[in-house]
């Protein structure tokens, strides 16, 4: 069996669909939520910024530090 490795991402927006779609969109490629969501408020640009960390397992010799996250 081929050995695993986890990647981790955290995304970070706005708190619109935008960003709802995002995460949405990760959770439908095998992505899977880590922790609860964070909130913070922008004052400069009057805005709630939302985060959520996301987790994949994979197998550890595809993980390449120079691959983009979001391909996975």
């Amino acid at each position: 069996m081929a050995a695993r490795s986890t990647v981790y991402r955290y995304l970070t927006g706005p708190d619109d669909a935008s960003f709802c779609r995002r995460v949405t969109e990760a959770l439908r490629n095998g992505w899977i939520l880590y922790g609860q969501p964070t909130l913070t408020y922008d004052p400069r640009q009057e805005r709630v910024i939302c985060g959520q960390a996301i987790t994949k397992e994979i197998d550890a010799e595809a993980y390449d530090p120079m691959r983009e996250l979001s391909s996975y």
